[in-house]
């Protein structure tokens, strides 16, 4: 599994942020991890990623716990955090460049093309970052947490603000990147989770509260909406 989640615990305080979760993911799935504010999402992607420490339990991606080999788990996993923190005033293809060289990867320009003409940022990629549509920048991010090829993309609120076309556009990218890669994402919006994911996994109060796939939901025609708020409220 690329992905394999045991038992996490998380606490701030008094709060468990993130309470005794587990969960595994396998590769091909896109998984929507749905939650209220304050629910632990955003902690359980920063553990998941490395950012942070759990206090308990175990991450295992691809065969490696993030506890012992931490580094080598930034290999394997491709980020893009909410807020996309993106440096402005590069040029697209200057960014992809500097991003390729920390990750020492071989064969640059050509990968750098690959992910390029994959995220479909051609016309874009002699702009300035800050030139570009919001939609364009969440492919430029996408772009960058693809550079190394990783077996594992974590996306965080990768369509807020968008606007209904680039909607369209980020969810097929998506779709297509998740053909090949396990892909967690987090978000809000109920109609991106029922167009993009395969599997949903509700978390409330830093508990998993809800784990079904798109197809179960279908075939028994339940309400996505009403489903989320059965398990939230």
């Amino acid at each position: 599994m690329p992905i394999k989640i045991k038992q996490i615990c998380k606490v701030y305080g008094l709060q468990k942020a993130v309470d005794n979760i587990s969960f595994e993911l396998k590769k091909g799935e896109i998984v929507g991890l749905l939650g209220p504010n304050g629910a632990g999402k955003s902690t359980l992607i920063k553990i998941i990623t490395g950012y942070i420490k759990q206090d308990s339990g175990n991450v295992i991606i691809c065969d490696i716990n993030t506890l012992e080999e931490n580094l080598k788990i930034k290999e394997k996993i491709g980020y893009l955090a909410e807020n996309n923190p993106l440096y402005l005033d590069m040029f697209v293809i200057e960014y992809l460049n500097f991003i390729a060289d920390t990750y020492h990867i071989r064969n640059k320009k050509t990968r750098i093309i690959d992910v390029i003409k994959q995220t479909g940022i051609t016309n874009e990629k002699r702009k300035t970052i800050r030139m570009l549509s919001k939609g364009y920048k969440q492919r430029v991010g996408i772009a960058a947490a693809l550079i190394h090829n990783p077996e594992v993309l974590i996306l965080d609120e990768p369509t807020s603000g968008l606007d209904p076309n680039q909607l369209l556009e980020i969810r097929s990218l998506i779709k297509n990147i998740g053909k090949n890669k396990t892909v967690l994402l987090s978000t809000h919006i109920m109609q991106e989770v029922d167009k993009i994911c395969s599997r949903i996994i509700v978390i409330n109060k830093g508990k998993i509260v809800g784990d079904r796939s798109i197809k179960n939901i279908q075939e028994k025609n339940i309400n996505l909406e009403e489903y989320f708020y059965s398990l939230t409220k």
